[in-house]
């Protein structure tokens, strides 16, 4: 493939930042903001990088996103969850984790299920390594790619095979997490079509806003600079004391000790003085590095490459919307609002970094349930790939 027009990483960060900005002015434009009600505005940020690097625009793989993964993503998380009511999200209770766990019992009776209808479609010649492959995939859509190296190895996958299914998962659970994120600008129609109790829900979202009321005023140079040093000063710390920290199985390694380690801090400046900066605008700022980071996720999607194995794309699908079915059907079930299918469903098929962002997409103060969720994803996804990872050999016995 060719290289990409536009390589060196500030030119690159330059065209993300003039992308959102642009959709942003397209939001507030009196004609064509009524579209962004519609399609909410998140998922265009999201995908025109997509399209911009697919097109040969900007490269698919830059320092750039590394950087901002390693570094605006903390920094965001410790400014998002600086108004965070600890309280509050405690009280959201038994059905974010009932509807998480639903999800998960979805990845793992889909993919078999999934695979016994479109086997037939999956060419011969692969063999053993199908199973194999879609085992650690379900590995990684339950826990991250940690569970999904865990259940590769243990199956005995080959490394072409591993390759192959990390393009099914990233093709697919990209276009799934567009998906959710478009549900962030419909919460309110879909919970009052069901009638979800959206009390405990509500009930966190004002406790923020009265925050903010309390201590709204306008941002000065010292605010800035203030959430500036706490942000990248916590995340810089919370890198150095992650990499001295020992890797807790498969389960906590690497990035996601930074994680949990800059949520931690966020929530305890959120029992300090240093709340009032959210007044300033201190959610404001970190939503600015959750923004780059969605289009640094979008661009980094190369669709085209789901031609190289279309048919284990299609079980990809078809498991996806098994998953899909359960985690919305319990929430149904359940009256639950749409927020905690949508965290629930991407805390199992993606990870910390995008669960948070999923959250934070409902509301800033939010962005811990999508964290812990997470985390709970990486405990059970070794536990339940293995489960799928039976039946899906014998769903192979039973094709062949």
């Amino acid at each position: 493939m060719s290289p990409a027009l536009i390589q060196d990483p500030m030119s690159v960060l330059a065209v993300l930042l003039g992308v959102v900005g642009l959709l942003f002015l397209a939001d507030r434009h009196p004609v064509l903001g009524r579209f962004f009600r519609v399609v909410p505005l998140l998922v265009f940020i999201y995908f025109v990088p997509t399209l911009l690097s697919n097109l040969g625009v900007i490269p698919l793989q830059s320092e750039l996103y590394r950087f901002v993964r390693a570094y605006l993503l903390p920094a965001s998380l410790v400014l998002l969850v600086l108004s965070v009511d600890l309280p509050a999200i405690a009280r959201l209770g038994r059905n974010a984790v009932v509807i998480f766990l639903a999800g998960a019992v979805g990845i793992v009776l889909g993919g078999p299920l999934a695979y016994l209808l479109l086997g037939g479609l999956v060419p011969a010649e692969l063999g053993e390594e199908a199973w194999k492959g879609l085992a650690a995939l379900s590995g990684s859509w339950i826990g991250g790619s940690a569970n999904f190296v865990a259940i590769g190895q243990s199956v005995g996958a080959k490394d072409s095979t591993l390759s192959m299914m990390v393009v099914v998962d990233v093709g697919v659970s990209n276009i799934w997490t567009a998906v959710l994120l478009s549900f962030a600008g419909r919460e309110q129609q879909m919970d009052a079509k069901i009638g979800a109790d959206r009390r405990t829900l509500d009930a966190v979202r004002g406790e923020v806003e009265r925050l903010q009321a309390e201590t709204a005023r306008p941002a000065s140079l010292a605010d800035l600079l203030w959430m500036l040093a706490i942000a990248f000063g916590a995340t810089v710390a919370c890198t150095v004391v992650a990499s001295k920290l020992p890797d807790l199985g498969s389960v906590v390694t690497g990035f996601t000790w930074v994680v949990l380690l800059v949520t931690t801090v966020g929530v305890v400046l959120s029992f300090t003085p240093v709340r009032r900066l959210e007044g300033a605008g201190a959610s404001r700022m970190g939503s600015v590095f959750l923004y780059l980071l969605v289009a640094t996720i979008g661009a980094q999607a190369e669709f085209r490459r789901l031609l190289d194995a279309p048919a284990l794309v299609a079980v990809g699908m078809v498991w996806m919307a098994i998953h899909a079915a359960v985690t919305l059907g319990v929430r149904r079930l359940l009256r639950a609002p749409i927020f905690f299918a949508a965290v629930g469903s991407q805390a199992n098929v993606g990870g910390t970094a995008s669960a948070s962002v999923v959250a934070a997409a409902f509301h800033p103060a939010l962005a811990p349930v999508g964290v812990l969720l997470a985390v709970l994803g990486y405990v059970l996804g070794t536990y339940g790939g293995l489960i799928s990872a039976a039946m899906l050999k014998q769903v192979y016995q039973l094709l062949h």
